[in-house]
C-alpha cells in the first residue's frame, strides 16, 4: 500500500513537472514570436537603408530614399505585427479557411470559390497602372522578406496561432492584396441578404409584409410569387438557423455582414484654426486584433498617415500634407439576385433569354482539415455566378427546380479600384483625388475629401446600369430569364454625385442615405436617416468648429430613434395617477416610465433606461409583427424604427399590425405597447432583479473584440478576445452595433473600428485611435493598449513630423540591403 502511495505522488510531480515544461516551452516559442523593434535586419529587396520608427503606441512611420522601398518596408512592418491576421484574410479570400479550421469553415470556403474573389483578383493584377504594380510587387517582397526571416531566425513561426494551426505561410502574391479588397467589397454590401429578406416577407405576408422593411416612400412592387406565375411557391415554416458568430468571423470579413461609417467634414470658414477638418469612423465586425493597422508612410510625393488594413498596400482613410479623406460605405443597390429555371431532366442547363442553354462550369476541390476533400461544381450563368440555397437564405425564396444566380458590380475581373486608392495617396488636391477616384470599382463609397482651399465628397464605384423595365428595380429577386430584368452592364458612378463646393462649408454622411443621379435611384435604403439627422443638427448647433467639437461629436451616444419613438410610444402610458403598490408589476411599470420620461435618450452604459428602451422596444416590435409573419420574427434582428412610427401614426392604415389576429379582441397600439413594456420588465426583473433602477446598459450592452482563431477555445479565449462595457447602440453616431439574436442580443459586436479626426489647419494636431491595438500577437502590450482609449473616446496623436516620430519612438527597425 505504502509503495503504492509512493508511486502515485512520483506519478503526480512528474505530471505537474512536465506540465510546467511544456507551458514553459509554449511561452518560449511564442514569446520567439515577438518582433524586436529595435533591431537590424539586411535584407533583400531594398535599393537603400529604411527605416521604421515606432512611435510608443507602436505606430510605424517608415522613412525611405524612395517609393518602392517605402511600400516594401510597409509590407514587413504589416507582417511583423498582422502576419496571421494577414494570411487568413487570404485565406478567406481564396476559399481555403477550412484548412486550418476544419469542416466549420466550409460555407465561408465554399461561398468565396463561388463569387471568384480570388480568380477576379488574379485577373486584375495587369489592370493596374505602373506604379501600383510596383507598389504591389514590392509590398509582397517586404512581407515576403519577413517569412525568410521569421525561418532564418527560429522566430516562433511569426505568431503563436500558427502552433496551433499549422501553415505553411506561403508567399505573398500581388493578387493576394487585390483578393482582400475584393474581400472588403464583398464584406461591405448586404444587398442580397435584403433582396432575399423581402422576398420572404413578401411569401410570408405579401399584402403588407414588406412594410416591415421599408424605410421611406417606396414605388409599388409585386408580390413576390406573382413574379413565377405557375411556380409552387410556399411562405417559409420556419426562422434561418443563426451563424455563430465567432465561426463567421473565421476570416476576419465575411462576404453580406455588412459595414458603415460617419464622414464629414468642415471648411476653413467653419473653423475656429481656419483651416479644414474631417472626421471618419469606418464600422465593421469588432475583432481581436482589429481589422485597421496605424501607420505612417514617406513616400515622394510627401508623407501619408492613417488607417490601413494588413495585407493593403494604401492608406484608406487618412491624410496627406495637402489633403484628407475618409471613407463610408455606399447605399448603391449593386447586388441583384436572379432566379434561373433548370431545364427538367438537365441539371447542366437552364433558361436563357432564348431557350435552354447550358451553365458554364468547373470544378475546384476545397481541403478540410482532419476530413475528406469536399468537391464544389461551380456554375455561372449569364447573369453571374450559381449561389446554392444554402448561402444567405437563398433556398427559402426559390421555386423548386430553380437556382440562383448573383449579378454585382464586384465579381469580375480588370478591377482598377486599388490603383484608384494608391493614385490617392499623392493627390494634392480635393478635385485630382476625386478625379483619381474614378477608378474605383468595389467597394462602393462616399469618400469626404478636405483640403486647404475647402472641402466636397464624391460617391465612388460602379453602378448597375439596371433596366427601367426591371421587375423590382433590384429590390427583390427577379426571373432571369426576361431580358428587361438584366443589367446592360455596369458603369462609373455619375459625376453629378460629386460635390467639391458645397454651399454651407459642411458635409455630413453616413453612407446611409439614398443616392439618386440622373433621374435615378441608385439604391433604396435609408437605414441611417436618423442617425445622419442627428450628425447634422450637431454640425449645425454651432457656427465655428474645433477638432474637439468634432471628437465630441464622433462620440456623441444620444439615440434620435429613443427621442423619436418614446414620446409616440408612450403618449397614452406615462404614469399621473397614484402610484402602485410597491412590488407588483404596476409599480415597476410606473417606475420605468418615470426614469423614460426624464431621459435625454443618452445611450450610456452608466444608465437603466438605454436598457428599458431597448428590451421594450424589441419587445414591441416582435409583438407588432409575430402573428403575421410568425417564425420569420426570429430573423428581424434590427429595430425597424420607420416601421413602428408608421403603425403608430397609423400612416397608410399601417395601426392594423396592432391588432392580434389570433385573438377575439381587438387591440390598440397602446395596449400593445403596454403590454410589451410588462413584457420587457418581466424579462429583465428575471436576469438582474425587481429595482429597475438598477438595470445597467453596460451590464448586457459589452462590446466583445473577438479573436476569430482563438476566440472560441476554452481558456485561450479569456487570455485572446476583448470584453468591455461601452454605450452607444446601433442608432447613435457613436454607432455599436448589437448582435440581435441569441441569450444577449444586446451583446455589442460591431462598431468604429477606426476613428480619426484629421485637423489641415494643424495637421500635427490630427489624432486617431484603433479599437484594439497595434500588434496582432496576445502576449504583446500592443495587442490592447489602445482598447481602453477606445471605449472612452480618446485618441492618440498623427503626425507626420520625423522629428516628432523620433522623438517618441520606442525602437527603430534598420533595413539594410543585402551587400553585393
Amino acid at each position: 500500500m505504502l509503495t503504492t502511495f509512493r508511486w502515485l505522488v512520483r506519478l503526480t510531480v512528474g505530471l505537474i513537472l512536465v506540465s510546467l515544461i511544456l507551458i514553459l516551452l509554449a511561452w518560449y516559442f511564442a514569446v520567439r514570436s515577438l518582433p524586436d523593434y529595435g533591431a537590424t535586419f539586411e535584407v533583400e529587396g531594398i535599393a537603400a537603408p529604411v527605416e521604421i520608427v515606432r512611435t510608443t503606441e507602436d505606430v510605424p512611420h517608415i522613412f525611405a530614399q524612395n517609393d518602392r522601398d517605402v511600400f516594401f518596408a510597409l509590407g514587413l512592418a504589416h507582417a511583423q505585427d498582422r502576419l496571421f491576421q494577414m494570411t487568413v484574410l487570404r485565406r478567406a479570400a481564396q476559399g481555403r479557411l477550412s484548412e486550418i479550421y476544419g469542416m466549420g469553415a466550409f460555407a465561408s470556403d465554399d461561398l468565396a470559390r463561388r463569387l471568384g474573389l480570388y480568380r477576379n483578383a488574379v485577373d486584375s493584377v495587369a489592370a493596374q497602372d505602373d506604379a501600383t504594380k510596383e507598389a504591389l510587387e514590392a509590398y509582397a517582397d517586404g512581407v515576403n522578406e519577413w517569412i525568410r526571416q521569421i525561418n532564418i531566425g527560429a522566430r516562433g513561426r511569426g505568431a503563436p496561432e500558427f502552433f496551433l494551426y499549422p501553415d505553411d505561410i506561403s508567399y505573398w502574391e500581388p493578387a493576394d492584396s487585390l483578393a482582400i479588397l475584393k474581400l472588403l467589397a464583398a464584406t461591405s454590401t448586404v444587398q442580397l441578404r435584403r433582396e432575399v429578406l423581402r422576398a420572404r416577407l413578401s411569401l410570408t405576408q405579401p399584402e403588407r409584409g414588406q412594410e416591415i422593411v421599408a424605410t421611406g416612400p417606396e414605388p409599388q412592387m409585386p408580390a413576390y410569387a406573382a413574379l413565377f406565375e405557375g411556380s409552387k411557391l410556399a411562405p417559409p415554416d420556419r426562422a434561418m438557423q443563426p451563424r455563430d458568430w465567432v465561426t463567421g468571423l473565421a476570416g476576419y470579413l465575411s462576404p453580406s455582414a455588412g459595414a458603415s461609417a460617419n464622414g464629414w467634414a468642415a471648411a476653413a470658414n467653419r473653423t475656429a484654426a481656419n483651416g479644414a477638418l474631417l472626421a471618419n469612423d469606418p464600422q465593421f465586425a469588432l475583432t481581436a486584433p482589429g481589422l485597421w493597422y496605424l501607420a505612417r508612410i514617406e513616400l515622394s510625393s510627401g508623407g501619408v498617415i492613417g488607417g490601413t488594413i494588413p495585407g493593403i498596400p494604401a492608406i484608406l482613410s487618412g491624410r496627406n500634407s495637402k489633403i484628407a479623406w475618409g471613407i463610408t460605405p455606399a447605399q448603391i443597390d449593386d447586388q441583384d439576385i436572379f432566379v434561373e429555371e433548370v431545364q427538367p431532366g438537365e441539371p447542366n442547363r437552364y433558361r436563357g433569354t432564348e431557350g435552354w442553354t447550358e451553365f458554364d462550369t468547373r470544378r475546384e476541390v476545397i481541403r478540410v482539415k482532419d476530413a475528406a476533400e469536399q468537391v464544389i461544381t461551380l456554375r455561372t450563368t449569364a447573369n453571374g455566378p450559381v449561389i446554392p440555397g444554402g448561402h444567405l437564405g437563398l433556398g427559402t425564396i426559390l421555386p423548386p427546380g430553380h437556382v440562383a444566380a448573383l449579378s454585382w458590380t464586384g465579381g469580375q475581373g480588370g478591377d482598377r479600384t486599388m490603383s484608384a486608392l494608391v493614385a490617392l495617396m499623392r493627390a494634392p488636391d480635393r478635385a485630382q483625388a476625386a478625379d483619381v477616384l474614378r477608378n474605383v470599382t468595389a467597394p462602393a463609397m462616399v469618400y469626404t475629401l478636405a483640403d486647404r482651399d475647402g472641402i466636397g465628397e464624391t460617391l465612388a464605384g460602379a453602378v448597375p446600369d439596371r433596366p427601367a423595365s426591371h421587375a423590382t428595380s433590384g429590390r427583390m429577386p427577379v426571373p432571369g430569364w426576361i431580358a428587361g430584368n438584366r443589367w446592360q452592364g455596369i458603369s462609373p458612378a455619375p459625376t453629378a454625385l460629386t460635390d467639391l463646393a458645397p454651399t454651407e462649408g459642411i458635409i455630413a454622411e453616413t453612407g446611409g442615405g439614398a443616392l439618386v443621379a440622373e433621374g435615378r435611384s441608385l439604391g433604396f435604403d435609408r437605414l441611417d436617416d436618423r442617425r445622419i439627422e442627428r450628425l447634422k443638427l450637431l454640425i449645425a448647433s454651432r457656427e465655428i468648429h474645433s477638432r474637439d467639437s468634432f471628437i465630441a461629436t464622433q462620440n456623441d451616444i444620444v439615440s434620435p430613434v429613443a427621442r423619436d419613438l418614446l414620446p409616440l410610444i408612450g403618449a397614452e402610458l406615462w404614469y399621473t395617477g397614484e402610484p402602485a403598490a410597491p412590488g407588483t408589476p404596476e409599480r415597476q411599470r410606473q417606475e420605468a416610465l418615470n426614469l423614460l420620461a426624464n431621459w435625454d435618450g443618452a445611450m450610456s452604459e452608466h444608465l437603466p433606461e438605454p436598457l428599458i428602451y431597448s428590451a421594450w422596444m424589441k419587445a414591441l416590435q416582435d409583438r407588432l409583427v409575430r402573428d403575421d409573419i410568425g417564425p420569420l420574427a426570429d430573423d428581424l434582428t434590427r429595430l425597424y424604427p420607420d416601421f413602428i412610427e408608421r403603425v403608430f401614426r397609423n400612416t397608410n392604415g399601417a395601426a392594423s399590425w396592432c391588432d392580434i389576429r389570433q385573438s377575439s379582441v381587438v387591440e390598440t397600439c397602446a395596449v400593445i405597447a403596454r403590454q410589451a413594456l410588462d413584457q420587457a420588465i418581466f424579462d429583465l426583473t428575471a436576469r438582474f432583479g425587481p429595482d429597475v433602477t438598477s438595470f445597467r446598459w453596460g451590464d448586457v450592452h459589452r462590446a466583445r473584440h473577438t479573436h476569430p482563431a482563438l476566440g472560441d477555445m476554452r481558456g485561450l479565449s479569456y487570455v485572446v478576445n476583448l470584453i468591455q462595457p461601452t454605450s452607444g447602440d446601433d442608432t447613435t453616431v457613436a454607432r455599436a452595433g448589437m448582435r440581435g439574436t441569441g441569450v444577449n442580443p444586446w451583446l455589442n459586436v460591431t462598431g468604429a473600428t477606426y476613428r480619426a479626426v484629421y485637423d489641415l489647419a494643424d495637421p500635427d494636431s490630427s489624432v486617431f485611435v484603433i479599437s484594439t491595438g497595434q500588434s496582432g500577437h496576445p502576449l504583446s502590450r500592443h495587442y490592447d493598449d489602445m482598447a481602453e482609449l477606445w471605449r472612452r473616446g480618446e485618441y492618440v496623436g498623427m503626425s507626420l513630423d520625423p522629428q516628432l516620430a523620433r522623438a517618441a519612438a520606442t525602437g527603430i527597425t534598420q533595413l539594410e540591403p543585402v551587400a553585393p
